[in-house]
């Protein structure tokens, strides 16, 4: 079989302006990026803000494995499926970030026949959104030692800056660092900071949660970036340059449109990590494609737990739309893996290690459920998947009383994406959604990530550090205790020890410290060794990249 790249290259697809006038944007509406690229200004899309909404489908998975699960393939397959059956789809798909493409996960725009167009320029820098978003992190940032350094009128702590500086790059070495040195009139107040990948940055969760530029301002200004000796929050428009910010981030908050490999639009905008911030893409897109397009799929990071859970929890409370049905991706190899095979041991990837690793999958079942949502289970096919392991999950999914369907889109596109678009179809017509989020707003913050921990990760209890209580306690008293929490936690489990695979009982989840988003809206409870910085692999994706004179690039995926 082709390469991902070689099947995007060979790929006849349509100039954008083509792809925008099947919704019916016209190509004066367009800001092209390019013959394959185009943004959309706000105030274009503002002409669309009274049609109706269509059928908002979120696409989920099982837990994270070495082996795939293949979320991002099935939701463009998807997308694929419905156009093939004769629906009006539009997608609404989170931007890929540098750091994961040259490190160990590699890009985010699909694969096999299932891909978003052009998916080189997609995984690479795209239209400079993340660079834009670290250019108004980064001056932020710099506006903060700069007060400290020439006066510090605001009386800011230097030992507790919380905000540090950003970077669109795997690089461990920069989680914990020291600035400030040379003397004050070099390098200012010397002090403990470190990076954090930009898209971790609460700017990268800001321009995904904002509803328009009015919006992105006041949540921008609300941004802590430190407090005083007094122990009161500092906020970025106490530093003043809020105008300055706007404008880094005056083309990055109009989204941006791409198409699949079969001629759809999908929306591709915005870029939250789902394990360290609510990982869905922008509001703004989600819902220009759903006064756009009678369908829409869009999808929540990493697992059920993670970005689905902070979707509905989160994305839902303040965007004011909830999903119509969700979709939860699994595959053979994962559920084996989650069962206790080993990816190097070909032995173990049979019968009974799926078995096991069902317990995964009836998880994630039950954590959607409880939002009162219809569900269907994609059961992702790869290339070296035996039917009777195919057979198996459908049998089990059976017995469960899940709707399920099969899913080749990766082998064949739209076509091999036809049966999930029929089963989601019908599930739409037949069963009603009756959203309702998991907790209520006005509980204490320890109840809310307990109810969390408890109803979706499956925890007996949670323990808190000394630091962790002090900071809920201090995040109460300054009046931010109504907040939803965006537990910050590893991918590659449901608990908070990433080696425990299916469905662990009987651990304790550790909230190790707390922060706060003021702009974005919510608290940020950080559980287990969890950090906001990767590092790469010991052999990156990078190593294994190229590009030749004709400027084709190699190695891409």
């Amino acid at each position: 079989m082709k390469t991902d790249l070689e099947i995007a290259y060979d790929a006849e697809v349509k100039p954008i302006k083509d792809i925008a006038a099947k919704i019916g944007i016209p190509d004066d509406d367009l800001v092209p990026y390019g013959k394959y690229i185009a943004k959309i200004p706000l105030n274009e899309l503002d002409k669309y803000k009274d049609k109706q909404d269509g059928k908002l489908i979120l696409v989920t998975a099982i837990t994270a494995t070495p082996a795939g699960e293949g979320k991002t393939v099935t939701s463009i397959g998807l997308i694929q499926g419905l156009s093939k059956i004769g629906k009006n789809v539009v997608g609404a798909l989170r931007e890929p970030s540098l750091g994961p493409t040259f490190g160990i996960k590699g890009g985010a725009t699909g694969g096999g026949y299932a891909q978003v167009y052009p998916m080189w320029d997609i995984d690479l820098q795209f239209t400079g959104d993340i660079p834009a978003v670290a250019a108004a992190h980064n001056l932020l940032s710099a506006m903060v030692e700069n007060h400290i350094a020439k006066g510090n009128e605001l009386g800011i702590d230097p030992t507790q800056i919380v905000l540090k500086k950003t970077m669109d790059m795997n690089c461990r070495e920069l989680r914990n660092i020291v600035v400030g040195l040379g003397g004050k009139g070099m390098g200012g107040i010397p002090h403990e900071s470190g990076f954090l990948i930009t898209s971790a940055s609460e700017i990268s969760a800001i321009l995904a949660l904002a509803s328009d530029l009015d919006d992105l301002r006041e949540r921008l200004g609300n941004i802590i970036v430190a407090y005083t000796y007094d122990g009161a929050p500092v906020k970025a428009k106490d530093l003043k340059c809020i105008g300055a910010m706007m404008i880094c981030l005056k083309d990055a908050i109009n989204p941006n449109l791409v198409q699949t490999l079969e001629g759809q639009p999908v929306f591709i905008h915005g870029f939250p990590f789902a394990n360290i911030a609510h990982g869905a893409n922008s509001v703004i897109a989600t819902r220009s494609a759903l006064k756009l397009g009678d369908y829409v799929v869009t999808e929540a990071g990493f697992a059920a737990d993670l970005g689905a859970e902070k979707f509905m929890d989160i994305v839902c409370r303040q965007a004011g739309f909830s999903p119509d049905a969700v979709v939860i991706v699994a595959s053979v190899r994962a559920l084996m893996m989650h069962g206790g095979a080993d990816l190097k041991d070909e032995s173990t990837m049979n019968m009974d290690s799926l078995n096991k690793g069902f317990s995964n999958l009836d998880k994630h079942i039950e954590n959607m459920q409880q939002y009162g949502v219809p569900i269907v289970v994609a059961i992702n096919r790869f290339p070296t998947d035996k039917q009777e392991y195919l057979d198996r999950i459908a049998e089990h999914c059976k017995e469960k009383g899940a709707e399920y369907a099969p899913s080749d889109v990766f082998m064949s596109g739209g076509e091999g994406g036809v049966k999930l678009a029929e089963k989601v179809v019908e599930t739409l017509e037949t069963k009603k959604a009756s959203y309702k989020p998991l907790y209520d707003l006005n509980i204490p913050l320890k109840e809310k990530i307990e109810t969390i921990a408890k109803k979706i990760y499956g925890a007996d209890r949670v323990e808190y550090s000394a630091k962790a209580n002090k900071t809920l306690k201090q995040l109460e008293d300054l009046g931010y205790g109504d907040l939803p929490v965006c537990i910050a936690k590893t991918q590659a489990s449901i608990s908070d020890d990433p080696k425990k695979k299916g469905a662990p009982i009987g651990w304790t989840l550790t909230v190790r410290e707390v922060n706060i988003s003021g702009g974005a809206g919510f608290i940020v409870p950080v559980c287990g060794e969890m950090t906001l910085m990767p590092g790469l692999a010991k052999v990156p994706a990078a190593v294994n990249m190229d590009i030749d004179k004709n400027g084709r690039i190699t190695g891409l995926k």
